[in-house]
């Protein structure tokens, strides 16, 4: 029988760089197929995003028409505030004011039409 040689065992010559190659492929592994898991959903998630910012949510939508609708109802309270001094102003004998507060009651009338119509409950 042979005695074992120093060539006969087939250790790589250097162990550690041999174990440290080793160690970095079986860690680097779990961070490749992350890697992949990743590139293969971004079309995904980017697509979803883009429909999310095309569209309007409902809960979106009506807190739109409610500031559209208090926006509104206060812009016919200015109308109907300003039209009730004109309109005390023409009891007055003011001519002038008399002629504003037709104005303004036009304003209102329009103002009135051009409100958001309120949902049903």
């Amino acid at each position: 029988m042979r005695a074992p040689t120093r060539h006969s065992k087939r250790l790589p010559k250097r162990p550690i760089a041999f174990a440290t190659i080793l160690v970095s492929a079986i860690t680097l592994q779990g961070c490749v197929a992350s890697t992949l898991v990743d590139v293969a959903t971004a079309p995904v998630r980017v697509a979803s995003k883009a429909v999310d910012l095309a569209t309007t949510s409902q809960s979106e939508a009506d807190e739109k028409r409610g500031r559209a609708m208090r926006k509104a109802e206060e812009e016919l309270g200015k109308l109907q505030r300003r039209y009730d001094k004109e309109l005390e102003k023409c009891r007055d004998g003011d001519d002038r004011k008399c002629f504003e507060a037709r104005e303004t009651y036009s304003e209102i009338q329009i103002a009135k039409r051009s409100l958001p119509q309120e949902l049903p409950e």
